[in-house]
């Protein structure tokens, strides 16, 4: 029976291999590769790895943290197949670290430690009962490590396990992307198809000699299909799922990316697809002079080094963009040894000097799409500076929350507006929580910090943002006194304002400006202003208060309306499923606007210690660019 089974699985396989390799859009079935190991790193190639790690000691840390680390490996218990909910990923993505590690390691010092324990690792993972098809990523990221391990150790691996490691990418990896109920990412228009097509591409490379009309054709399809996700960075980067999916989805693109440039000379013009090279100054942008990233959406608010950022450095032939990279390795190591990609910078950045990464000269950042964003400072170098990052686009985008018009601030070293960002999804999934619904009425948007409620926004009468309604970036300037950015929120508000325009400025220098305006619809409506904050807050005369955290302050000014009234909430959450917030409050005011009527909100939020200032009368939106 068993026999007849897997007679009928070959069959099966060959069919479906053979019917799409008539289909194939980029390769020829006659497809050649180089010889193990052929992913990223060819025969050789450590040498110029080697030889930048001797004249720069930038490269000598990055080095010396993967052998440490691969070091501290020997002697772990190898991997478990234990599932957390719905997920193996947390084991996948530990699979990946550690073989990427060791194989690094045994490649650049021949230490035959790394192997046997790279070994070890690979055929106890090539012994699960399977890598979790039911949750996609979890096999890709598992069949992207396999298949590092497999091709960097080929020649020095016994034949024996060769056979058990190649048998796992096929069987456990490739093949079950071949059935329709495992891969409906390829029509995704996010991280999925990016991370799933790396993956699986990484496996057919490793045994393309011994699958290579199969493996041509996963490849091929790979090619067509990664085309999807890599139209959202158009036109000018901007990633729609913000910083941390960025990390993850645009750093598994440029594996891809670079894997098949060095396999067959070329990426048949993915590079070039419109916005990709310049997202990394969006990438870039997005941390702010706190040294957190502006999280909107599912982000966490950490920040470290990235490897993407080497390839596209070396790609846009811009050493600043690694400005941010350099002050990371300055700071120490700072959990780099997390990154299961670490490796990959120091193939990347084999032909970059790391002293020459100089700060970026503008000091603004605007991006369309389908979650545009602006994001602006007054200086790179000043530890004290300005940051502001200023969101628009549309909830129903992919892990979006309700936050069009939110914002984040930095001065002085502080975050002083801040995001939330994510809740871990077990905590939610293993309750019961329908996470993933995007319509106006899913359970989603109950979620405490995933709602417009919950973020530096617009609120009207406690309502939800509407999750078909879209805002663009209208118009901004880079003018260094008056660097700004609008947009039209109507849509967003849609039923409750005819009009809502907010503008965000950072003011000579010195203060940031916060300004609506807004225009109610045939209803009276009371429409509350609020601050998101890590700060303590002490509430003021005059529509001021006072934010404190760390010995630093930051005033609030309300000037629009002039009699407004500062109030704080609650950040406590509301449902049991609701991750704690502590050390958190929403600072703001409320304004009631009769049915048809104007009214205009400016806050300004002005640091301590800045000099001389001299408050403007806050123009007109419409003004603000002329």
């Amino acid at each position: 029976m068993k026999k007849r089974y897997l007679i009928y699985c070959t069959v099966l396989l060959m069919a479906v291999a053979t019917s799409v390799s008539a289909q194939l859009n980029h390769l020829k079935e006659d497809t050649k590769m180089p010889e193990h190991p052929r992913i990223l790193l060819l025969q050789g190639e450590e040498k110029a790895i080697l030889k930048n790690i001797a004249a720069d000691q930038n490269w000598a840390k990055i080095h010396q943290v993967i052998i440490n680390e691969s070091d501290a490996l020997l002697n772990q218990p190898t991997l478990e197949r234990i599932q957390i909910g719905r997920r193996l990923l947390d084991k996948s993505r530990e699979c990946l670290r550690r073989v990427f590690y060791l194989s690094y390691a045994y490649r650049t010092t021949n230490n035959k430690k790394y192997l046997a324990r790279a070994e070890q690792e690979l055929l106890k993972v090539a012994e699960f009962s399977d890598w979790n098809p039911s949750h996609f990523l979890d096999v890709a990221e598992m069949t992207m490590g396999v298949a590092i391990g497999y091709d960097w150790l080929y020649h020095d691996l016994p034949q024996s396990s060769k056979d058990i490691i190649r048998e796992a990418i096929l069987k456990k990896g490739i093949e079950p992307s071949l059935e329709s109920k495992n891969n409906y990412w390829l029509k995704n228009s996010n991280n999925w198809n990016q991370v799933c097509n790396a993956g699986m591409s990484y496996g057919a490379m490793a045994i393309f000699e011994d699958n290579p009309t199969l493996a041509t054709q996963i490849i091929d399809r790979a090619i067509s299909t990664i085309k999807i996700p890599m139209g959202d960075y158009k036109p000018e980067g901007a990633y729609p799922e913000g910083y941390s999916y960025w990390g993850y989805g645009t750093s598994f693109n440029v594996m891809f990316l670079s894997a098949i440039q060095k396999v067959l000379n070329s990426d048949f013009g993915l590079s070039e697809a419109p916005g990709f090279l310049k997202t990394a100054g969006y990438f870039q942008n997005m941390i702010g002079t706190s040294g957190k990233n502006f999280n909107y959406a599912d982000a966490g608010n950490g920040a470290s080094l990235s490897p993407a950022m080497f390839w596209f450095a070396s790609h846009n032939k811009d050493n600043s963009l690694l400005y941010i990279e350099k002050n990371y390795l300055k700071e120490g190591p700072k959990s780099m040894e997390r990154n299961r990609l670490l490796p990959a910078a120091m193939i990347w950045g084999k032909d970059l000097s790391l002293d020459n990464a100089s700060a970026p000269k503008q000091l603004q950042w605007v991006g369309q799409g389908k979650n545009p964003v602006a994001m602006m400072r007054t200086s790179w170098t000043d530890p004290n500076a300005i940051y502001l990052g200023f969101k628009a686009g549309s909830p129903s985008v992919s892990h979006g929350h309700m936050d069009i018009g939110s914002f984040v601030m930095d001065a002085n070293g502080e975050r002083w507006s801040m995001d939330f960002g994510m809740q871990e999804y077990e905590s939610l999934e293993s309750k019961g929580i329908k996470l993933w619904g995007m319509t106006q009425n899913s359970e989603r948007w109950q979620i405490f910090r995933y709602n417009n409620l919950a973020h530096s926004t617009l609120s009207f009468d406690k309502e939800l943002q509407r999750v078909d309604g879209y805002a663009v970036i209208e118009q901004w300037s880079s003018k260094p006194n008056f660097l700004n950015a609008t947009s039209d929120m109507s849509a967003i508000y849609k039923g409750k304002a005819k009009s809502a325009t907010r503008g965000v400025a950072i003011v000579d220098k010195k203060y940031v400006a916060i300004k609506d305006e807004i225009i109610s619809a045939d209803a009276p409506t009371t429409v509350r202003w609020a601050m998101l904050t890590p700060a303590e807050v002490k509430i003021e005369e005059n529509g001021t208060a006072t934010l404190s955290q760390n010995g630093k302050k930051l005033q609030l000014k309300v000037v629009e309306p002039a009699n407004a009234s500062i109030k704080t909430w609650s950040t406590e959450p509301p449902h049991e499923y609701d991750a704690a917030n502590p050390g958190t409050t929403l600072v703001g005011f409320e304004v009631a606007i009769p049915a048809n009527a104007k009214s205009n909100l400016t806050v300004l939020l002005i640091p301590e210690g800045t000099k001389t200032i001299t408050i403007k009368s806050i123009p007109a939106l419409k003004e603000w660019n002329k």
